[in-house]
């Protein structure tokens, strides 16, 4: 109609003044919405929409796979994480797959550590939230036992990986019924699922007497020591998996303090070195030294430095990053502004490093670390297929209270314990067999984990949770949404549909960690003379599509103080929705 301007983005800005949830389907979103509408708080609408996601997205996440939580809760004045990630079974050991598995870490009960979402939603929800662990799981029973439609992002990971699940019966019952995957708009029911999740409520009423936070751990306690852990240890041994009951039983997720870094006057935190998420606030601490504004958004001036902090950070994760349980971890040194400023004396404004640097020597910058040698490192390039997986969900509430969680662990490549519905965490993927890596395999050890959710504060006020999946990508996005917001002050759902780069130029967390030397993915998007000059300069820039779902698919909700106002931004790359009130 004459005098109405075009839209500015493929899905409108929605703002509301009451709460906002975005998350990676919009039926996990609505479900958020009806527990903030029963008064809940953003804690509960989190774990209502993880659950969902569980049920909604399970070539993605699984009630059995990993979520980590990075969290605000306003009252207590505290930003904490939970440590939502599996560890390997006692008997695993990188003997069994360098002697038996060719070197391989292959798929099925091997790669299977422990299942830590459960665990991770009902410390959260008794830690933090104000519902029972019934209420908050509702929509995600109904969803799986009265079902949903499918929808094609599902259905087509389904059928690409139809063939590897035809291997388990249990699998093939659910989502191959007659032989064939799911078509889009078929009507998809997990009764099992559904079972599971009575069963965790059955659970918590029959401890209703003891309390809140009692009966929410019972329901906890059934999956990890009672029947449920009984069932899935049996089936453990009957495929010759290392899991056993003991394993289940010794098994719990930590409460922790996150890492941050500060960018432009704002605090960037993340999740601690047991994930990839110190990548985002170490390259912005590399990028603070740089005047990007002036630059200009997605300029070849601006996507070179943010490419180069980036493998400079994925070049410290490679040498330094694992399971902080077990190894040291120069984190504070990684953090640094003087060491920022080591990596910016490094990098070249007009020259790509081409490969994966060699790391830096963040024990220099570490209180009370000893200097430790650094390590050139020289990986062997190779290129091959990582499974997609992942999801994210963000939730806002009026008290000021924020979550933030980034599900993962999809059917594909793991086997559904019989009767139960969910999978064991297939998490073991991102573990090495190197006995020099920082990540290397061991009993007891958790893998570096790739999902990382994050959390913005300013002043000591919220400003934006934030999060992606997309494996390796989704700290890349992560920081490039942070930058749109920040510096070039974009309107947020504008920012979460810019076109983006990735690097590859770094050996990849899954398994068999590929490396491409100086690879660039960008989307067809940013303008044809920038990639060209990108060229010049030694990325080797490879096109995507102008929507890529490889390129990660964000969520935020960025609040407005002054006017009072929360606006959700949600990615239109997958299937992300944001609503509020």
């Amino acid at each position: 109609m004459a005098g109405f301007p075009p839209p500015t983005t493929y899905r409108p800005a929605v703002s509301g003044r009451h709460f906002m949830a975005a998350a990676g389907h919009p039926l996990a979103t609505m479900a958020a919405i009806r527990i903030l509408e029963m008064g809940g708080n953003a804690i509960d609408a989190g774990v209502a929409a993880g659950l969902c996601t569980n049920v909604l997205q399970t070539d993605m996440t699984n009630i059995g796979g990993v979520a980590p939580i990075i969290l605000y809760h306003r009252e207590k004045d505290v930003v904490r994480t939970i440590s939502g990630l599996g560890t390997w079974p006692a008997a695993a050991s990188p003997d069994y797959f360098i002697n038996e598995c060719d070197g391989k870490i292959p798929g099925g009960v091997h790669h299977c550590v422990m299942p830590a979402a459960v665990d991770a939603w009902t410390t959260a929800l008794k830690e933090f939230g104000t519902l029972s662990f019934a209420e908050v799981a509702a929509p995600a029973i109904s969803l799986a036992e009265e079902g949903f439609a499918a929808y094609d992002f599902f259905c087509a990971n389904i059928a690409a990986d139809a063939a590897r699940m035809a291997q388990w019966p249990s699998n093939a019952e659910i989502y191959l019924p007659g032989g064939s995957p799911p078509r889009p708009g078929a009507r998809f029911v997990q009764k099992d699922l559904g079972g599971l999740l009575r069963m965790l409520c059955e659970a918590e009423e029959g401890a209703k007497h003891l309390g809140r936070k009692a009966a929410i751990q019972a329901a906890r306690d059934r999956f990890y020591s009672g029947d449920i852990a009984e069932r899935t240890a049996r089936f453990f041994e009957e495929q010759g998996g290392f899991l056993t009951l003991d394993d289940l039983k010794n098994f719990h997720v930590e409460i922790e303090e996150p890492v941050m870094a500060n960018y432009r006057g704002y605090q960037v935190y993340t999740c601690g070195p047991w994930c990839q998420g110190p990548v985002i606030p170490q390259t912005l601490a590399i990028l603070d030294g740089y005047d990007l504004p002036a630059m200009g958004h997605n300029s070849a001036d601006t996507l070179h430095l943010i490419l180069e902090a980036l493998n400079a950070s994925f070049a410290d994760r490679e040498r330094y990053v694992g399971d902080p349980r077990f190894i040291d971890v120069p984190i504070e040194g990684m953090l640094n502004p003087e060491y920022a400023a080591t990596w910016r004396a490094r990098i070249n404004s007009q020259r790509a490093f081409g490969a994966m640097p060699e790391a830096g020597n963040p024990w220099r910058f570490q209180i009370g670390g000893p200097a430790k040698a650094m390590s050139a490192g020289d990986p062997r390039a190779f290129r091959a297929k990582v499974d997609p997986d992942t999801s994210y969900l963000c939730v806002v509430d009026e008290q000021g209270n924020a979550f933030s969680a980034t599900p993962s662990d999809g059917v594909t490549n793991t086997p559904i314990v019989p009767g139960l519905g969910y999978i064991v965490s297939g998490r073991g993927v991102q573990s090495w067999l190197d006995a020099d890596h920082p990540s290397v395999l061991a009993p007891g050890k958790r893998p570096r984990l790739t999902p990382s959710p994050g959390l913005v504060v300013k002043d000591g006020k919220l400003v934006a949770p934030v999060g992606s999946p997309g494996n390796d990508v989704q700290v890349q996005a992560i920081v490039q949404l942070i930058i749109d917001l920040i510096d070039f002050k974009m309107d947020p759902q504008v920012a979460v549909e810019a076109p983006r780069v990735a690097t590859f130029s770094y050996p990849r967390s899954s398994t068999p960690h590929p490396y491409s030397p100086g690879l660039v993915n960008a989307e067809s998007r940013i303008a044809a003379e920038t990639l060209a000059e990108l060229s010049r300069r030694g990325h080797r820039v490879e096109r995507w599509g102008d929507w890529e779902p490889r390129a990660g698919s964000l969520c935020t909700i960025v609040v407005d103080d002054e006017q009072r106002l929360l606006t959700g931004a949600a990615d239109p790359r997958r299937m992300a929705y944001a609503f509020g009130w």
